[in-house]
């Protein structure tokens, strides 16, 4: 009888279940769930308002995606649970949450439903902020040498500046935490009864490190004497590798999800992480972009470098025996769909609607029939902010070569541009500091929705773009990962390598550089490089200086 893995992908929205061959890789059914509370941004689900910059989520939604999706695919599929050998998880990060020693979510408890830290942070809780900059200045006064592996700053989405705003702002949900623990780790723990942690957000958004573990005591007490012994504390659990085993499906998760107890259940990942054996790819110099709203690029090293503005490097932080490095965009089809909301006539919605198309899709037919460099136009992809390299969440978008003949098209395609040598300055800054960037693999929507785009990005970089064959790129990494958590015994396999050969997707589809596009798009980046530095090095602060008397306006 043929053996199967389950993936489940919780995003920001949903959990997706997917049910996959392990011998073939074939995906056989899918399920999704729509978390009921959603985002908590606003209020709590007792009406009690959230302050500015908060992103809440609820716990039951979790245990939920768990209950509908994994027995919905078996049911589709028609596959029994005795023939399910690994279950895979991943997970948005850093989403964090306080629980009591045995795993129960504080915002369970009845004295604590109406408090916002007892519930899940969301990776984009923003509202650390002010904890995020003070730990950076810290870090730098006392010259903590890991600062540099994350490119100079730690972000308020990850793990540090959370806590320490549970701490300053609700010290009792603080005290009456057992742990403080990642959402990926913690739906993993509700599956086996087993508490672990897992070495990617570990090393990515908790500032730990395989040799040298997280940042030391005296750190922590500088920047508040309660934190002092935080990792003792809140976080005191191994850490465990990518590709392990994390524990067995229990009676109790058997129940909720119709799966077999016993079932082998993989250790925790991220959804970005996860997606590079899903792509086949199985060695270094081999660059995924995971293309959606906002862009990961993610990459296999020999050797640990530090390379300005990465996110991160982490041995075993995406495969076992590699240092796995991560850089990011945070505004790509958000730019895109900006725009399309705000800046385009009814003319061109009703013209679309004439020919059956959506907006994107009539934009989209026009801008593809423009010679690069046709529109005089050049942009910066900063709409929402500079991730990688400059780590700069004040900068802002930049339109140039505007007259009263451009049209809608025209801006359209430049954004897509931008956003194609931003992830090219990306590529340089790694190959300048000793990363080989030698291959480039993209999946999510845009890789499989946008032909156009693919090709310019094609263009832009001067690589071949090799193409995800799998519409779940995280789920199905997830479900090799549940292959491997199995072993070869069981049916699966030993490693990720060989699984992902087996059960990874590419399509046959291949965008190739088109060498004059390439010689007009190379003039073109190097004025993209000189607005990129002018603005965002120094030379001229003047999106900072606006974004102050914008903020000082909106105060009066």
């Amino acid at each position: 009888m043929p053996k199967y893995s389950i993936g489940v992908d919780f995003g920001t929205l949903s959990g997706r279940a997917l049910l996959v061959n392990v011998e073939t890789g074939e995906e056989l059914a899918t399920a999704v769930y729509e978390y009921p509370h959603a985002v908590m941004d606003e209020n709590l689900p007792s009406g009690k308002k959230l302050a500015h910059d908060w992103a809440l989520q609820h716990p039951q939604d979790y245990l939920d995606v768990f209950a509908n999706t994994i027995p919905a695919v078996l049911k589709e599929a028609g596959v029994n649970s005795e023939d399910v050998i690994g279950v895979g998880i991943d997970f948005t990060a850093c989403t964090v949450l306080p629980v009591k020693e045995d795993g129960t979510p504080l915002c369970f408890l009845e004295q604590y439903k109406d408090e916002p830290h007892a519930y899940v942070k969301l990776w984009k809780h923003h509202a650390a902020q002010d904890k995020a900059n003070q730990l950076n200045d810290i870090a730098e006064k006392t010259n903590q040498k890991w600062l540099a592996r994350y490119g100079g700053k730690i972000s308020s989405e990850w793990l540090f500046p959370k806590v320490w705003q549970i701490l300053d702002e609700a010290p009792e949900i603080y005290d009456q935490a057992a742990y403080i623990v990642e959402a990926a780790d913690w739906v993993v723990w509700q599956l086996t009864g087993k508490q672990t942690r897992n070495s990617c957000t570990a090393g990515y958004k908790a500032i730990w490190h395989k040799k040298e573990g997280y940042p030391d005591k005296e750190f922590f007490k500088a920047l508040d004497p309660r934190l002092e012994n935080v990792v003792e504390d809140k976080l005191n659990c191994p850490i465990s590798p990518l590709g392990s085993k994390a524990g067995e499906i229990s009676e109790e998760a058997a129940k909720l999800t119709g799966l077999k107890v016993g079932t082998a259940v993989a250790v925790a990942n991220v959804d970005a992480h996860v997606t590079v054996p899903a792509v086949k790819i199985d060695g270094p110099g081999k660059m995924l972009a995971i293309m959606g709203t906002s862009t990961c690029h993610m990459l296999l090293g020999e050797e640990e470098h530090n390379v300005p503005g990465m996110c991160g490097v982490v041995e075993d932080g995406i495969y076992p025996g590699f240092f796995g490095y991560e850089a990011g965009q945070s505004c790509v089809g958000d730019h895109f769909a900006w725009f399309v909301d705000n800046c385009v006539t009814t003319e061109y919605h009703e013209a679309a609607k004439a020919e059956g198309l959506n907006i994107h899709e009539y934009l989209t037919k026009k801008a593809e029939q423009l010679k690069p460099g046709e529109s005089g136009l050049v942009a910066l992809d900063w709409w929402n902010g500079n991730r990688s390299v400059l780590v700069d969440v004040d900068l802002t978008g930049v339109m140039l070569g505007m007259t009263l003949q451009t049209k809608p098209e025209e801006i359209y395609r430049a954004l897509i541009e931008a956003t194609a040598y931003g992830t090219r300055k990306i590529i340089e800054t790694f190959r300048n500091n000793g990363v080989a960037v030698n291959e480039f693999y993209a999946s999510g929507g845009i890789s499989q929705k946008n032909p156009m785009a693919m090709q310019i990005y094609a263009d832009i970089i001067n690589l071949p773009i090799k193409i995800g064959g799998s519409s779940q790129g995280p789920a199905l990494g997830s479900a090799i990962f549940g292959a491997v958590a199995a072993g070869s015994d069981k049916g699966g396999y030993d490693d990720v390598f060989e699984a992902a050969r087996v059960m990874g997707k590419l399509k046959d589809t291949v965008y190739t550089p088109i060498p004059e596009n390439v010689e007009v798009y190379n003039k073109l980046y190097e004025e993209y490089s000189t607005l990129h530095d002018y603005f965002g090095r120094g030379a001229n602060d003047v999106m900072k200086r606006l974004k102050e008397i914008k903020k000082l306006q909106s105060q009066q």
